[in-house]
């Protein structure tokens, strides 16, 4: 007997997701990260001090800032040195952002594959990654958030057309 139009409309094409799963693997493993087009850099000086660098975070509306010395990438201040390091010690925000970043941080290059960006920030446990040229100057910082985006925007209708959930609803930026 025959399959009806309606059994073969929820038949699971296997191949055609794992087609879908190769194609995304290949796109992941195969792109350098100057194909995500990161945001570039926003520097502040070691002598910045915390409060000048919270604010600059917080007027450009990022999650991390790189700490320069002549022309290099000495670290990186991110929101979690904020919360780590400044709110939990209780630091005054007057002290040098310098006291406070995190020193030498992992750095990458343009070139550099956005498969293996990512495994650094999964294994490392970090969400951002400064992006370098040869000579150590800063070029950009790397966020989770472009990596997710990235892979969404190679999976569009698998996740943008999710059904609504109401219990589920957004109310603003932070998830609140």
């Amino acid at each position: 007997m025959g399959m009806s139009e309606f059994d073969d409309s929820y038949d699971d094409d296997t191949g055609a997701r794992e087609r879908e799963e190769q194609r995304l693997g290949e796109a992941i493993m195969g792109a350098p990260i100057r194909a995500l087009d990161p945001r570039h850099a926003v520097t502040v000086a070691e002598s910045a001090t915390i409060r000048e660098a919270i604010s600059l975070m917080l007027d450009r509306q990022i999650g991390a800032v790189l700490v320069v010395k002549d022309g290099r990438a000495v670290g990186i201040f991110t929101e979690r040195d904020v919360l780590r390091r400044v709110a939990a010690t209780g630091i005054d925000q007057g002290h040098t952002v310098a006291e406070v970043m995190t020193k030498e941080p992992e750095c990458l290059g343009l070139d550099d594959g956005i498969a293996f960006a990512l495994n650094r920030m999964i294994v490392g446990g970090f969400r951002h990654v400064p992006i370098v040229g040869d000579d150590g100057a800063p070029l950009a910082v790397l966020s989770l958030r472009e990596v997710v985006a990235f892979i969404v925007a190679l999976l569009p209708s698998r996740v943008l057309n999710l059904p609504p959930e109401p219990r589920h609803e957004v109310r603003s930026t932070d998830g609140g």
